[in-house]
């Protein structure tokens, strides 16, 4: 077993979304860190214990967080196991297919790093904070998670397009150059360009966009409760120390929940959000994703839905009436006159099932090359093929050994000798031909020297879905992760010098020695800190809530609250997070 499998025993991760999971390396967590996570959850805890749901300040002790230190995953897991619920650490942003299905399994995929010191109140790039005390605690809920659930099954079906991954690599990449200290301006101002263009290439909204927009406004910035005094339950506003606060004031609408109204609304993940949507409860989201459901390709099937697989160059799965299942990258259609589809073809590893289980000899080695297929009745026959009985086969020679002649009402002809017949649950869904022709229209769709062509019947396609219809025997997901990762940080000797003093004030806080050596060490950092580090004022402030707390140094506390009066003085940005930081301390 290897270590990132050994940090996850607890969680039983599909085999198709293993390749998201990541280590969480817990050690290459700085000081400086975990001061920036304690930050964050102070004021958090503060001001959500008024304001957020009321499942969240219970559900922080049953995940497994703790406000003083970065939650360990490990930790996290025997926690969330009590609820039947785990997590595990991915890298970044994840395709959004990808991530609803983590949460289909009752999985919660936390990125595993954190935002850095002058992005402390707010970050566009998924982090452990967002993740852990964001999304984690309001799990408590058992109704919350229950919308979780569905939203993830139903999410995770959902059909994207070209331009909606293109959308999201863009998207991925402007949240790591924003959050990478070392990037240029001209690095910064490029990926917002490609952003810009990425989002401008969109031509219509697929169900899976539909579906992200859904998700952003309830579960990352959602309101609940009374729209005149909402309570958060919004992980981006539960992670977030200056949109909690900001976001509940009047010059942030607050809309009544409507599914309509959120699937239209589309969102900047770099802006603070302009209006936010108020649900009655969360009974209310969960009917709304249900009801959304039924739009979708998975609920109507039909020619509308194929086309939509076609738009999406990864893995979907179209379902024949007869219950067989086609998983692959659907890559060409044939339409009749009217425009409806009569022969499907993937491109590329396909496997057949039914029922959600991989057929066996039907699975991607025996389709290595791809798939295709008629869709539809028999000319002059108005019972489906896969309702036909062994006397009705035999009336069109359709009887093993013999070679038939197979004439569709589209106009697609099958001709070739009769290898196996293959029912399931009663409905014929299979029909093999060696030495085997499909011509449709003058086209050749299939030749003998290909080999056996494996028929599948079926009157009409009624579903089609993102992903394989057996997930884990098809081994792998609708989406792949991304090429594009951060940079892992490299500390110049100053910074491990600033490490090392977080890490000296960490100590004295959590050892509590006596007073003599604490005043000793204190001291020492604060003449340090005024040396070589007279602009950070978070390491004050986490210096100034020891000395306060034990009563201790009386001058070096007021040459600190100087010090941070004048860093106020100095950045309107970072004012409010002193005063934040100050009244926690006390005067």
């Amino acid at each position: 077993m290897n270590r990132v499998e050994s940090d996850f025993s607890l969680v039983q991760v599909p085999v198709h979304l293993r390749e998201f999971v990541v280590e969480q390396d817990y050690e290459r967590y700085t000081p400086v860190d975990h001061a920036v996570w304690r930050y964050v959850m102070r004021q958090n805890l503060s001001f959500l214990s008024k304001t957020a749901h009321a499942a969240y300040v219970d559900g922080l002790r049953t995940s497994g967080i703790s406000v003083e230190r970065i939650p360990n995953i490990r930790e996290m897991n025997e926690s969330l196991a009590q609820i039947g619920w785990g997590a595990v650490t991915i890298n970044g942003f994840i395709p959004a297919v990808a991530f609803f299905d983590f949460q289909a399994h009752g999985i919660l995929p936390i990125a595993c790093d954190i935002r850095q010191y002058e992005h402390i109140a707010y970050t566009p790039a998924p982090d452990i904070i967002h993740e852990a005390a964001g999304h984690a605690p309001i799990i408590k809920d058992e109704k919350y998670r229950s919308y979780l659930k569905c939203f993830g099954e139903i999410g995770s079906r959902a059909l994207s397009s070209r331009e909606d991954y293109e959308l999201y690599e863009a998207i991925r990449l402007l949240s790591i150059v924003k959050e990478d200290p070392h990037s240029t301006e001209a690095e910064i101002r490029a990926a917002e360009l490609e952003l810009e263009q990425k989002a401008q290439a969109v031509q219509e909204v697929s169900e899976a966009n539909q579906l992200a927009r859904l998700y952003w406004w309830t579960v990352e910035y959602g309101l609940i409760g009374d729209l005149e005094n909402p309570q958060i339950y919004g992980a981006g506003l539960l992670s977030s120390v200056g949109e909690s606060m900001s976001c509940l004031k009047d010059d942030v609408r607050k809309i009544p929940f409507s599914l309509q109204a959120c699937i239209e609304t589309d969102y900047d993940i770099t802006k603070p959000q302009p209006q936010l949507f108020v649900c009655r409860d969360f009974d209310e989201l969960i009917e709304a994703v249900q009801e959304f459901a039924k739009t979708m390709a998975m609920s109507v099937g039909g020619t509308e839905s194929l086309i939509k697989a076609s738009k999406m160059p990864q893995t979907s799965t179209s379902v024949y009436s007869s219950g067989l299942q086609v998983s692959g990258v659907l890559s060409e259609l044939e339409f009749d006159d009217r425009g409806e589809a009569v022969y499907l073809k993937t491109a590329g590893p396909t496997a057949l099932a039914v029922g959600g289980k991989e057929l066996p000899g039907h699975g991607k080695t025996c389709h290595a090359e791809g798939f295709g297929s008629p869709i539809g009745l028999l000319a002059g026959e108005p019972t489906p093929l896969e309702a036909f009985t062994d006397g009705q086969l035999e009336v069109y020679g359709i009887v093993a050994d013999r070679t038939a002649t197979l004439t569709f009402a589209s106009g697609v002809q099958v001709v070739g000798r009769v290898a196996y017949i293959r029912r399931e649950n009663g409905k014929i869904v299979l029909i093999g031909f060696d030495n085997c022709t499909v011509t449709y229209r003058g086209k050749t769709l299939f030749r003998a020297e290909w080999g056996t062509y494996d028929m599948a019947v079926g009157e009409k396609i009624v579903s089609v879905f993102a992903g394989a219809a057996d997930r884990e025997a098809f081994a792998t997901g609708t989406h792949k992760p991304s090429a594009v990762n951060a940079r892992r940080p490299v500390y110049s000797p100053e910074q491990k010098r600033l490490h090392r003093l977080y890490q000296r004030v960490r100590d004295i806080r959590e050892q509590a020695p006596a007073a003599e050596t604490a005043q000793r060490v204190l001291a020492e950092v604060v003449r340090e800190a005024d040396e070589a580090f007279p602009d950070d004022w978070l390491i004050r402030l986490e210096i100034l809530e020891i000395l306060h707390e034990r009563c201790l140094l009386p001058d070096k506390q007021a040459h600190l609250r100087r010090a941070l009066e004048a860093l106020r003085e100095k950045d309107g940005e970072q004012a409010q997070l002193i005063d934040n930081g100050l009244l926690l301390i006390g005067k």
